[in-house]
């Protein structure tokens, strides 16, 4: 799964923060609903613009931006 064929962020929506394309509804709102113990299929009947990919892609973009980076510190 590309989490990016899924996920936008754009300055005119919802004030840049991360949303699932062509909606509003914000990449937090997925996954605190996840975090609440929501599946995927609750969290669509929820949201009925988004689709079971776009709350794994939501998942997936966390994971992106949750790994472990190395950053070398000059000195």
């Amino acid at each position: 799964m590309n989490w990016r064929d899924h996920i936008t962020v754009d300055p005119e929506v919802c004030h840049g923060q991360a949303c699932i394309a062509g909606t509003r509804v914000l990449v937090t709102v997925m996954l605190d609903n996840a975090a609440a113990g929501l599946t995927p299929q609750e969290i669509v009947r929820s949201y009925p613009s988004i689709t079971t990919d776009s709350v794994r892609a939501a998942m997936c973009y966390a994971a992106e931006l949750a790994k472990e980076r190395v950053v070398a510190l000059s000195g």
